[in-house]
């Protein structure tokens, strides 16, 4: 198979032919890859911003599409010729842990789900069925950017009716979100970004007030916007210490909450002022978006099916897997919202 290696941190990915599938261990499944998501995880192990890295050369990707082609003992969860969606998130079913390919003399390492290349070697526990009716380009976004997102909205923050949301960075992770804000009453969404384009799409998406990052004070803003009290529920996304402190500052006291979704780079700290958490702000991390994907991918399906979360606008970007330096090079500059790697046509099905 062709795939994109990472050999060297801070250097681009080399795109290898003639790499060597393994023999299926049990728990693992192999799937031809369709579509595949570029986002911010795979720009930070890039460029080394999570640290040093022991398991050079491997694979990168962690969203994608494809067809299962192949099971490796004790799979049940899906059965050969399934169309289905990998993610990252651990669901149901075995963990096979990593694979490791070859190409000649050289190993190339990989975790329990890859998605540049033209097949991967995935855990079983990192495939979830696609719903039916989800386009395999769209459902790519179900293994990442909409269960880290929106699965806050839904999972983790739930805004009783007539909240107040701010969503702070609006990449994938960020623009699933406030798409999410849609199943809910809430008084205010309020949308951040740098990007005039994305806050155009963040009008679209419901945000009943777009703050632009780069020209305005964005908590003096939000104050003003909110009776001078700040928001109720801050989703930060942006991936930065600095943002996330700023959505920290916005949420109001007595109860406000700052949920972030993003990783700063490893060396990074967030510096809060401890009287805000004694005034009852409140602040944490989440993982995933308390995302089980078995459980909650058929959820996310179904509003995108009803309308309510209108994906398409994600994955207008496209790239071949020849191209994926470039995707990376155009996610990392924020020239568009989610890179998607066209890896292969699928047949159509009647």
């Amino acid at each position: 198979m062709k795939a994109a290696v990472l050999r060297k941190l801070g250097q681009p990915l080399d795109i290898v032919d003639g790499i060597a599938l393994p023999v299926l261990k049990p728990g693992q499944v192999l799937v031809k890859i369709f579509y595949s998501g570029v986002c911010h995880s795979q720009l930070m192990e890039a460029s080394g911003a999570r640290g040093p890295d022991r398991f050079l050369p491997h694979l990168l990707g962690h969203e994608a599409t494809g067809e299962v082609v192949d099971l490796g003992p004790g799979v049940t969860k899906v059965r050969v010729g399934d169309r289905v969606v990998l993610g990252w998130i651990r669901g149901d079913g075995l963990d096979a842990g990593g694979a490791q390919y070859r190409c000649g003399d050289e190993i190339i390492n990989a975790g329990g789900v890859t998605t540049f290349s033209e097949f991967t070697v995935a855990s079983e526990n990192r495939v979830v069925p696609l719903p039916a009716g989800v386009p395999l380009d769209i459902g790519v976004l179900f293994g990442c950017a909409v269960p880290t997102g929106a699965g806050i909205v839904l999972n983790t923050v739930k805004p009783p009716p007539g909240s107040t949301v701010a969503v702070i960075g609006l990449g994938g992770i960020g623009l699933s979100a406030l798409a999410a804000t849609n199943v809910f009453q809430c008084a205010q969404v309020i949308a951040v970004d740098t990007e005039p384009s994305k806050l155009e799409l963040a009008r679209t998406l419901g945000a009943t007030l777009v703050i632009d990052a780069s020209k305005e004070d964005v908590v003096a803003t939000i104050r003003a916007a909110t009776g001078g009290k700040g928001v109720d529920f801050a989703v930060e996304a942006a991936g930065s210490a600095r943002t996330i402190e700023m959505a920290f500052d916005a949420v109001r006291r007595g109860g406000g909450r700052c949920v972030f979704a993003s990783h700063p780079p490893a060396e990074h700290r967030v510096c809060l002022d401890p009287f805000e958490l004694i005034s009852g702000k409140r602040i944490e991390g989440s993982w995933g978006g308390d995302s089980h994907p078995d459980r909650d991918v058929p959820i996310y399906a179904r509003h995108y099916l009803d309308g309510r979360f209108p994906l398409a606008q994600f994955v207008r970007d496209r790239y071949t897997l020849d191209d994926v330096n470039r995707a990376m090079d155009d996610l990392a500059n924020r020239r568009i919202v989610r890179a998607l790697i066209e890896i292969a046509t699928p047949e159509v099905r009647a």
